[in-house]
């Protein structure tokens, strides 16, 4: 019987180990792919129940728990505009028992606002899958003279003072989108932030401030009710909610795509397998009819792809919203 050669210099023990390790290796992603998940998962969501971001989570959450036979427990971890929950995620164990529900704010706009964030979202963070976008909107007082896109930006020039609109604070996505539309338009637009979307929707309702960017979901009930008038929604497409409101881009500013998203990410390191199946489950949760019924309700259309296509629109964005937050001049502390 023909014993397999031991390299010089090694004893009998160590190769074995060698060996033994290096098998253990190869083997892990297998064993990984067949084992996990084998108990309850934690989904870190950074902010405050209630919200869309919340309850998006907690209905992917729910669909994940049942196609995955383990429970998935949402963790409310708010605090630093999503950055305390995402800097958890990004310091847990890649092991496929933490993740993180992440939000393109904390994502792609808060590197660029905050002199630190506590994690690198491209080297820190491995995206499993988008879950969707949700839909901002441009709307007025009904007694606002600006009807229509063009006329916002016009008559904004045309007008001594300008026009100010409001949004739910600063560095989030419709302040960006804001300045954005500043940027490429010349628009006399001055931004007035807010502790929340709700306070700058009572604002616009009462007729203090003009105009207010925010979430389709919010603005809704009011557009439908004739409380505001809708002038443009940012997405590439018309929303669900509102289908008789125009895009910005049918509204004459091509190519001017901006939503909000949300996703599905963990730790850096996290294992292929787990990545994969993760994400394959994630597809079908949100190709199921009544899931996206669900999600359309609360403004987010769903956007089922690949963990590449997710992390491809996380480095995108990344650059693509520096160059406004740097001629924007937005910085928190």
């Amino acid at each position: 019987m023909n014993h397999p050669r031991i390299p010089f210099g090694f004893s009998r023990r160590r190769w074995a180990i060698g060996v033994f390790s290096a098998a253990l290796v190869w083997m892990a992603p297998a064993a990984w792919s067949q084992s996990w998940p084998a108990k309850p998962i934690r989904l870190v969501v950074p902010f405050t129940p209630g919200g869309v971001t919340d309850t998006s989570g907690r209905l992917v959450a729910e669909q994940l728990a049942k196609r995955l036979g383990q429970q998935v427990v949402v963790d409310n971890r708010p605090g630093a505009s999503g950055n305390i929950g995402t800097q958890m995620v990004a310091a847990a164990e890649p092991d496929g028992y933490t993740l993180l529900l992440g939000f393109d704010g904390t994502l792609v706009i808060n590197p660029h606002v905050f002199p630190r964030v506590g994690f690198d979202p491209v080297k820190d963070l491995a995206p499993i899958g988008k879950i969707g976008d949700a839909t901002l909107i441009l709307v007025a007082h009904p007694q606002f003279k600006a009807k229509f896109l063009r006329e916002v930006i016009d008559f904004s020039k045309a007008d001594p003072h300008g026009f100010s609109y409001g949004t739910s604070g600063t560095g989030g996505t419709p302040h960006i989108a804001g300045e954005l539309l500043r940027q490429r338009t010349g628009a006399k637009l001055t931004h007035i932030p807010y502790k929340g979307g709700g306070q700058a929707m009572t604002d616009v309702l009462g007729g203090n401030i003009p105009l207010v960017y925010t979430a389709v979901a919010g603005a809704s009930p009011h557009v439908k009710a004739g409380r505001l008038h809708p002038v443009a929604v940012s997405s590439a497409k018309r929303s669900a909610s509102l289908p008789d409101v125009p895009t910005f881009i049918e509204s004459g500013l091509g190519d001017f795509d901006i939503s909000s998203w949300v996703g599905l990410l963990g730790p850096a390191r996290l294992p292929k397998a787990i990545t994969d199946r993760l994400n394959t489950e994630l597809q079908a949760v949100l190709n199921d009819p009544e899931v996206r019924e669900k999600l359309s309700g609360m403004g987010i259309a769903a956007t089922p792809g690949t963990a590449q296509q997710f992390g491809d629109q996380i480095r995108n964005d990344l650059a693509r919203y520096e160059g406004v937050v740097k001629v924007a001049g937005i910085k928190l502390e």
